[in-house]
């Protein structure tokens, strides 16, 4: 009798264990058949539309410019020519032959620098505005004429720049008084434009010592004296600190 009433517990252990295979057979049946001809999206951003498309079509899929994006978009960062978003995202599973939107950067929007000579400052703003450029640093220095205008400018009129990048320019000003300056802000400036700008009206510079600087190029400037902002006789001396091999010029 005792043994009559053991089969039943184990006759349904029996069936529940083969309910169970059955149900994970059929779920990796299941898996299996709903991932064939299935692929990865590969990473296309940063590469050329040439590049992109080879490396899709390896993979069973297509690539078309997105819907709406003309020719492009700008962007200061993406180099023009290479792909700047991709919809699938990298990574994506889809069905081989699908096809991929891609939208190409245009590289960064330039501009035309216009001369902003003898303009007041306002008056050099809305020039400037009207090219879809702004100011950058405005620096101002102890002038007889020209009160308020600009007497010089960088980049130069005519230069070609990116749209994000502001115009530097040089302010006559009396503020300070007669035969003296206002020490301008020269920090993370570039060296050569800013020393031939400031010599071209009679700034003289003393010791300009180079220092190397982890994670800058070459020629910006990373200290001065006298400070920004310090009136400056035209006697005294600008010294500055520059990232470049060791070394000093005098």
């Amino acid at each position: 009798m005792a043994s009559r009433w053991l089969r039943w517990p184990l006759r349904a252990a029996y069936a529940f264990l083969l309910a169970m295979l059955f149900m994970v057979s059929a779920y990796v049946s299941f898996s299996l058949f709903v991932r064939r001809g299935v692929t990865r999206v590969p990473e296309l951003v940063g590469l050329t539309e040439t590049e992109a498309a080879a490396l899709a079509n390896d993979s069973g899929l297509d690539v078309r410019r997105a819907t709406g994006a003309g020719t492009g978009r700008y962007d200061d960062r993406m180099a023009a020519g290479r792909v700047l978003e991709q919809r699938p995202p990298a990574g994506s599973l889809v069905k081989r032959g699908a096809r991929l939107e891609l939208t190409v950067s245009l590289g960064p929007r330039l501009a035309r620098v216009p001369d902003l000579t003898g303009q007041a400052l306002a008056a050099a703003q809305v020039t400037l505005a009207a090219e879809g450029l702004g100011i950058g640093h405005a620096f101002h220095v102890a002038s007889a004429s020209a009160r308020g205008g600009v007497i010089g400018q960088s980049p130069a009129a005519g230069s070609t720049i990116s749209r994000e990048r502001g115009v530097d320019l040089l302010v006559a000003s009396e503020s300070v008084g007669r035969g003296r300056y206002l020490m301008p802000d020269l920090v993370n400036r570039r060296y050569e434009p800013v020393r031939s700008l400031l010599e071209a009206r009679g700034i003289r510079f003393g010791n300009v010592i180079f220092e190397p600087y982890e994670g800058l190029p070459p020629g910006i400037v990373l200290r001065q004296d006298p400070p920004a902002g310090h009136p400056l006789p035209r006697r005294r001396t600008v010294s500055l600190v520059v990232s470049g091999p060791g070394g000093r010029e005098t």
